[in-house]
């Protein structure tokens, strides 16, 4: 955990309350973190998700890794106390969105399990949703979107997760998705039903 370096600090609850938001919402709040390789799908799946529940009244947003470095994050680069820095803030990010009454989803690598576990900690109970994507290197490799593993195969960029950097895949996640095997929608729908059957949404 980061330190405390502020002080004279106080905190102030807010008068409107967390219930008073999820009934005006009508839905509790969630953070859906999306953890996996490079090119598994992590934020087109985030955001099939999202336009899913968006198109049934829930309130919701995408954090997306790119994005966020190019912005509150746009001081940290990919060594791992920045990667560690960086998750921890997104963290902070998500924990507002969820006491917002607001399903947050997170489209981020997180590669290693202590950040994420971090994160984990910072939610009540049943808020903090790990879906772990599952795709192959070689699966990933192939896709490479962005020609991200091309320059890493290539010595172009250093500290690249599955190349020369570790991935500690999740042990218990509450949702696994093969994304070897299945297609976005398919996989969005599991994520559907998972919030379905874990009471976040009404079926």
């Amino acid at each position: 955990m980061a330190d405390q370096k502020a002080t004279n600090v106080t905190w102030h609850d807010h008068q409107v309350t967390k219930e008073q938001r999820q009934k005006l919402n009508g839905h509790k709040g969630a953070v859906l973190w999306f953890t996996g390789l490079s090119g598994c799908g992590k934020s087109t799946i985030a955001n099939a998700v999202d336009t899913m529940l968006h198109g049934r009244g829930i309130h919701t947003f995408v954090l997306d890794g790119d994005n966020i470095r190019m912005g509150l994050n746009k001081n940290l680069g990919f060594s791992p106390e920045d990667r560690t820095e960086n998750i921890r803030r997104i963290g902070e990010v998500s924990k507002l969105f969820c006491d917002g009454a607001t399903i947050v989803s997170t489209a981020f690598i997180s590669p290693y399990k202590a950040d994420r576990d971090i994160v984990r900690a910072l939610m009540p109970k049943g808020e903090f949703i790990e879906i772990y994507v599952n795709a192959s290197l070689e699966t990933c490799e192939a896709r490479d979107p962005k020609g991200l593993y091309k320059k890493a195969r290539a010595g172009q960029i250093k500290g690249f997760t599955g190349i020369d950097a570790p991935y500690e895949a999740p042990e218990a996640p509450e949702l696994v998705l093969d994304s070897d095997k299945f297609g976005v929608e398919d996989l969005a729908k599991q994520v559907i039903a998972y919030l379905e059957k874990s009471g976040f949404l009404s079926a």
